[in-house]
């Protein structure tokens, strides 16, 4: 059956659907927590409100379900000249349904965002898992790219999906301030 796009869905709106995901039906409960403040899609953050990795919650009620978590920038190293998308950030496997991030296999260690040219999405993307599997950590975290780890795992598509912006502490990135 065909349906129709929102063209005022946040991630449709800011990019994510298109550049790391294709339309995908929300089935999951995803809330990402920096320093106890709760994410929106499209909020602002500086990097240095980033260093430590974000508390990650699923939403649900059994705890047999499992998900995997990828954090990714599609706009790696710039906006303008994307030559290194997708840069994973974080990869955590085997979550259980109704706990956190940290109740999870972490695959690759968080690395906070330091963009230094432009602003820059950084996207949580949440998968189901059918059965636990082992999933190993890409060789680099340049040039990651999520559908086809995806298709590699057998993991489906997306059931969430949450984007921030960020750009380095001074500015947008794109001049030298004169002193």
């Amino acid at each position: 059956m065909w349906r129709s796009i929102d063209h005022r869905e946040p991630l449709l709106v800011g990019g994510v659907i298109g550049d790391v995901v294709d339309p995908f039906v929300k089935s999951a409960t995803m809330r990402v927590m920096y320093n106890n403040k709760e994410l929106t899609n499209g909020s602002e953050l500086r990097p240095s409100a980033v260093v430590n990795e974000p508390k990650v919650e699923i939403g649900g009620s059994d705890l047999r379900r499992l998900y995997t978590l990828v954090m990714l920038d599609p706009d790696a190293p710039s906006p303008s000249n994307p030559t290194g998308r997708e840069y994973l950030h974080w990869l955590v496997t085997d979550i259980p349904e109704s706990t956190d991030s940290r109740f999870g296999n972490e695959v690759v260690s968080y690395e906070s965002p330091r963009p230094t040219a432009g602003i820059h999405r950084l996207v949580f993307v949440l998968f189901r898992q059918d059965i636990r599997q082992t999933i190993y950590a890409p060789g680099w975290r340049q040039n990651f790219n999520t559908r086809d780890f995806a298709a590699l795992y057998n993991l489906g598509s997306p059931v969430a999906a949450l984007y921030f912006n960020c750009q380095r502490e001074n500015g947008c990135g794109g001049r030298r301030q004169v002193r």
